[in-house]
């Protein structure tokens, strides 16, 4: 399997995450899969209002100097570490 579709498997294994995944976790994941995605940021930064998009937009902004490479591989290994931490929690 090559690293654009086990990525691809990782982007849909996220959506299953548990809804307790803290937003930094969530924020972490954002960044990196915009990066491997699109690349870098590509947009201004949304205004002090605006809460939500500007923090979706810096942990995007954290992760720019990242190849797509590197940051697939980084999303991969995120979710991956998520998921064994949902499945200790739920079997604790």
């Amino acid at each position: 399997m090559g690293l654009k579709e086990e990525f691809e498997e990782h982007a849909e294994k996220a959506k299953t995450l548990p809804e307790n995944t803290t937003n930094e976790n969530k924020l972490i994941l954002y960044g990196l899969y915009k990066q491997a995605t699109v690349g870098a940021v590509n947009t201004s930064r949304p205004g002090i209002f605006n809460l939500k998009d500007r923090a979706k937009w810096d942990a995007w902004k954290a992760v720019e100097a990242k190849s797509k490479e590197e940051a697939m591989n980084d999303y991969i290994t995120k979710v991956k570490q998520l998921q064994e931490e949902a499945a200790a929690a739920a079997s604790a």
